[in-house]
């Protein structure tokens, strides 16, 4: 029962930081005033932690068992959506990007949700290697930065054809110059292709059985990512490669990852079962 209390009441905070983020982009792109009255951003952001500190508690309450750490199909979409919710809240603190905390903390609630209404079991022995823990841990922030990547390719993708089309309004307004959200999406791409390659590294040098029937597959898609994302991050250097053709890109390298990850798990321990 207190673990139920800690977790609706995180959603309820990253449900309430994100309506008050809403609410404040809508007042600040209706008026020039200064925002008199409204809570500032970093107040609000406040509660999107306290709920970000409570989801901790949660997961730390399911993921840890006498048995050894359940990284079960639900537990760990919960613990990515928590990681992925730590870089953006980080993200929005230093950058006007309010509207990606907007999107995902919505969605980090739902993840939380559907993590404490069912069960899935998938557990690392007491016992495991400090190599293969850090293989994973890897592998989670990895995949946190890019799946945020992603979000802000789509956003990306959206801001672009409605400025093309000349129709400005909407969400477009609550959203930062088209620039600047180029440079931060291709700054958060750097950051999880260095992740990705630090997993991959750990996994090949210091696992024996990343090519394993159960695993290879995994093992083939998040290193066909990586090569999607080294060629996107050589294309943008060296031939100027943005717009359409970086958010197809991101797009590709993301579904390739999270067909490893999450696709492989979802079949062995949903399906399978």
């Amino acid at each position: 029962m207190d673990n139920l209390i800690i977790t609706y009441s995180g959603i309820f905070l990253y449900l309430a930081c994100s309506a008050l983020l809403y609410s404040r982009l809508g007042k600040s792109a209706n008026t020039s005033a200064d925002n008199d009255g409204l809570l500032s951003k970093k107040q609000i952001l406040m509660s999107g932690l306290a709920a970000l500190f409570l989801h901790g508690l949660t997961l730390y309450n399911s993921m840890l068992t006498p048995m050894g750490i359940n990284l079960g199909f639900y537990t760990a979409i919960s613990l990515v959506s928590a990681f992925i919710t730590l870089l953006t809240l980080s993200a929005v603190w230093r950058y006007p990007v309010d509207i990606l905390a907007v999107i995902l903390l919505p969605i980090t609630a739902v993840a939380m949700l559907i993590d404490s209404l069912s069960s899935s079991s998938h557990l690392l022995a007491p016992n495991s290697s400090n190599a293969l823990i850090f293989h994973i841990l890897t592998s989670i922030i990895a995949y946190s930065i890019l799946a945020l990547a992603a979000l802000q390719a789509i956003l990306l993708s959206i801001q672009s054809k409605f400025l093309h089309a000349h129709q400005p309004g909407g969400i477009i307004r609550l959203m930062p110059p088209l620039k600047n959200m180029e440079v931060l999406l291709f700054e958060v791409i750097v950051v999880g292709f260095v992740a990705l390659t630090i997993s991959l590294g750990s996994g090949l040098i210091f696992l024996e059985n990343m090519f394993a029937q159960q695993l290879a597959h995994k093992t083939i898609l998040s290193i066909f990512a990586w090569f999607v994302f080294l060629i996107l991050l050589i294309g943008h250097w060296k031939l100027g490669w943005r717009g359409r053709t970086a958010i197809r890109w991101t797009l590709s390298g993301f579904v390739s990852l999270m067909l490893a990850y999450f696709g492989s798990k979802f079949v062995l321990e949903i399906i399978l079962v």
